[in-house]
């Protein structure tokens, strides 16, 4: 594999993560958000990722083959909390308001998740950086 090809490959990691870290940090901006029916209510979206190496074994690759990309962003399946808030003037007329699914713990393992495999994507091209560097070095000598 050419030293190229490293720099897309990772490159199109690092574009899928920071969609992912953006995903999250929405979810968490939206966590306390209240709404007066479960339709209406802010739900967690989760971004899903497609393997590029499926176009690499038909032979139509492009620039990132080997690489990933974002398919698309999707709603958590979690079910929207109710509770009673007879106070709140987004309450229903039974006096429950609809609380956000996101779960703050799940959102900061994802960040955490997200942000390491972005900084183990930053060292691949480092590395990959430095072996085209060394490279050079010894085809000038």
């Amino acid at each position: 594999m050419a030293l190229d090809r490293i720099f897309n490959i990772a490159g199109s990691a690092l574009n899928a993560q920071t969609v992912r870290m953006n995903a999250t940090a929405s979810n968490l901006a939206n966590s306390g958000t209240v709404a007066s029916s479960e339709q209406e209510a802010f739900r967690a979206r989760r971004t899903k990722f497609q393997s590029v190496l499926e176009d690499a074994m038909r032979g139509t690759q492009g620039p990132y083959a080997g690489g990933v990309r974002v398919q698309g962003l999707v709603n958590d399946p979690t079910p929207i909390r109710r509770m009673a808030d007879p106070g709140n003037p987004l309450a229903d007329k039974d006096g429950f308001v609809y609380m956000s699914n996101v779960n703050e713990m799940t959102e900061m393992v994802e960040m955490m998740a997200s942000s390491r495999t972005y900084q183990n994507n930053v060292e691949v091209v480092n590395t990959a950086r430095t072996l085209m560097s060394k490279t050079i070095d010894i085809l000038k000598a």
